[in-house]
C-alpha cells in the first residue's frame, strides 16, 4: 500500500461502520463508550474536526479533535494496524495541529492510558512531553 496517496478529509455519515470497525481493530472501543454514540456526539459539535484518512476509498485512519477556546484535544486517533508506521498518524496529527492553530488554539492536550507505551512513544516523537497533570473524569451520561 506504500506509494498510494492518503486523503485526509472530514468524516461523512457513510463512514460510520468502517470507522467503528477500525476503532475495534485498534482496541479503542471500551464497554462503557458506545462508539456510535461517540460519533453522533462529535458530529453534533465541531464536525469539521472529525478526520478520516482514506486510501483508494478505504478508511485507514481517524482522529477526533476539539477546541474549547482554552485548549485543544485529540481522541480516537487510530490507524489500521496493517498500515501503521507509514506516516498516517503523523499526517493526521499535523492536520489537527494546523486546523487548531488556525482557530487560535494555544495548546493541544492528549490523553493516553499510562500502560500504552507504544502510543506514548509515538506522541513523544511528535514533540509531546508528558505534562505533570492528572486526568480526572466523571461519567454524566451512561451509554448503556
Amino acid at each position: 500500500m506504500r506509494g498510494v496517496t492518503v486523503k485526509i478529509r472530514t468524516y461523512q455519515e457513510e463512514d460510520q461502520s468502517a470507522v467503528i470497525a477500525l476503532w475495534q481493530a485498534c482496541g479503542l472501543v471500551r464497554p462503557w463508550n458506545d462508539p456510535a454514540k461517540d460519533i453522533e456526539r462529535k458530529v453534533s459539535m465541531q464536525p469539521e474536526l472529525f478526520f478520516v484518512g482514506e486510501r483508494e476509498g478505504r478508511v485507514m485512519a481517524t482522529a477526533m479533535a476539539g477546541y474549547d477556546g482554552h485548549r485543544g484535544s485529540v481522541y480516537y486517533l487510530a490507524v489500521d494496524p496493517a498500515c501503521q508506521h507509514q506516516g498516517l498518524g503523523r499526517l493526521l496529527m499535523a492536520t489537527i495541529e494546523q486546523k487548531l492553530h488556525a482557530m487560535g488554539c494555544p495548546k493541544l492536550n492528549i490523553l493516553v492510558r499510562t500502560t500504552n507505551e507504544t502510543v506514548l512513544a509515538f506522541y513523544r516523537k511528535l514533540g509531546y512531553p508528558v505534562d505533570e497533570a492528572v486526568s480526572l473524569g466523571k461519567r454524566l451520561i451512561p451509554d448503556d
